[in-house]
């Protein structure tokens, strides 16, 4: 029977008469027919041979089976083998070509599968090796602004700005620009597109942005590998990009002037009485909301920045002492807490805007009284009718936005100063303070400026000037108020208009700041 060569024949159709058969095929080759106890036969090759007196058994495979690609090299067989007859003899002959030469074959596979396995992984470092590196050359501006913004910058407002800002001007336009391709002149092109659409302020404070982005990447890695060339924010010249008439150091100086001052308060008069004089209101122009109107002359008065008093909280506020309370989380750059001293005419604001808002625990909550107004929602309704002033991302007048006003009811002097903004009270504030001969160093105190000198006079001197400083507020109150009692420009008497005369210069005013009623 040892001598009898196996058949393709028998192989595939031989029923085993025991449980557990084999049959030679010579040469060491041979195969197992084993049967189940369901009746199903299973087919194993095999390979014997003789180590001294010891046998040693080699397991193929099953019949008829693909071959691993292992088997395949190991065996030098053809890409896809199966393992049928031919092939088992073939691989006989394989390890009996081994045995001549000498070598073990069991231990030459186990050699050969150990170098394999090591080749395999080299072959995988390498090709994550070059993944990576290929990986790390198609990083985007995208990408590197994603890891800018979770490891290398964080402001005030949770970084939404810089989200908003850089989601519409930069990312929209390079964003999925390489960093090793990006240029000085990809970088230009995005700050020219928002110069020539009017926004050169909009375009400053990108490029510092970028600055800023640049420089953290050219610290670390990958960013840096990337950077072959250098910093591409080195090469850009923001004076050479802005319009020629742009203020670059941002010296904005629009002050509201006394008559400016007048016109406000009867704009906010004549619109409520134009509302209120309306035969549908569902149809009429609302007038600014009361809360913002407080929130002008709050400004005006103590000259605070609007952030600062937009979320301040009721708790803050002592109108019986006349202080507020200006906590050192809500100040910019977070420099120390600052007591305002309240003059009679912001009391009074105060107590006009709590008559509105005193049952909630901010000043100026947010509609749902969850928190406090956004920071930016005064300068928006400010903004927003002052419309002739505003461009659109082409450079053309802005159109009408939704849910948002889009009128000129807040433009003062017909416009020939410009737009004014919250932040420019705080100026005019400031600006009459001086002129009424508080000296700068208590109108840097009152703004909360870091003063200038050095750390050891700041160190060793500590006098609050809290009384040098309650007596510049009252003076300005009082200015304010003087002014706010002549009368305006457009409104002198009652007319068709409904609205009462304005006392005559130097009245006295009430301590709301507004001339009293007659």
């Amino acid at each position: 029977m040892a001598a009898k060569k196996l058949t393709a024949t028998k192989v595939d159709r031989y029923k085993p008469v025991m449980n557990d058969e084999s049959h030679a095929d010579g040469n060491g080759l041979y195969i197992r027919f084993r049967r189940g106890q369901s009746g199903s036969v299973s087919r194993t090759w095999m390979y014997a041979y003789k180590v001294g007196t010891r046998s040693v058994y080699l397991t193929l495979g099953d019949h008829d089976a693909s071959l691993p690609d292992f088997d395949v090299a190991l065996y030098r067989l053809a890409p896809a083998a199966r393992l049928t007859l031919e092939t088992a003899r073939r691989i006989a002959a394989e390890i009996n070509d081994w045995r001549k030469r000498g070598t073990d074959p069991k231990d030459f596979i186990q050699a050969e599968s150990v170098r394999q396995a090591v080749e395999s992984e080299a072959r995988a470092q390498a090709d994550a090796l070059m993944k990576a590196k290929s990986d790390v050359e198609s990083l985007t501006v995208r990408d590197m602004f994603d890891a800018w913004l979770a490891d290398g910058v964080r402001r005030k407002d949770g970084n939404a700005e810089l989200r908003r800002s850089f989601a519409a001007d930069v990312l929209s336009k390079i964003g999925a620009t390489a960093i090793r391709t990006l240029t000085e002149h990809d970088l230009r092109a995005v700050l020219r597109a928002m110069v020539d659409r009017g926004v050169n302020r909009a375009a400053v404070m990108v490029r510092n942005s970028l600055t800023q982005m640049f420089t953290w990447a050219g610290k670390r890695q990958p960013w840096r590998s990337l950077l072959v060339d250098g910093d591409p924010m080195d090469l850009i010249e923001i004076e050479k990009i802005v319009s020629p008439e742009y203020d670059l150091d941002n010296q904005r100086d629009r002050l509201l002037p006394a008559d400016e001052i007048r016109e406000l308060r009867d704009i906010f008069v004549r619109m409520r009485a134009e509302y209120e004089a309306s035969s549908d209101k569902r149809f009429g122009a609302q007038p600014l909301e009361e809360t913002t109107q407080r929130a002008i002359w709050i400004m005006l008065s103590t000259m605070c920045r609007v952030g600062e008093m937009t979320m301040a909280r009721w708790e803050h506020v002592d109108l019986d002492a006349a202080k507020w309370l200006i906590p050192k989380e809500n100040v910019k750059d977070k420099v120390a807490d600052l007591t305002v001293y309240l003059s009679a005419f912001a009391i009074g604001q105060f107590r006009q805007l709590r008559e509105v808002t005193g049952h909630t625990d901010w000043c100026f909550p947010a509609r749902n009284n969850d928190g406090h107004l956004d920071v930016k929602s005064i300068s928006k309704q400010v903004g927003d009718r002052q419309a002739m002033f505003k461009k659109g991302k082409d450079g053309a007048p802005r159109q009408p936005m939704k849910n948002r006003r889009h009128d000129n009811t807040l433009v003062l002097g017909a416009g020939k100063n410009g737009a004014w903004t919250p932040h420019d009270l705080r100026r005019t504030g400031a600006t009459l303070m001086q002129s009424l001969g508080v000296s700068l160093e208590i109108i840097d105190r009152c703004q909360n400026h870091v003063l200038p000198g050095s750390k050891v006079r700041r160190h060793y001197l500590h006098h609050d000037y809290a009384q040098e400083k309650r007596e510049a507020w009252q003076r300005l109150g009082e200015h304010i108020s003087l002014i706010l009692a002549e009368p305006g420009v457009a409104t002198t008497n009652t007319g068709a208009s409904g609205l009462r005369p304005h006392p005559a210069v130097g009245q006295p005013v009430d301590e709301t700041g507004s001339y009293p009623r007659p």
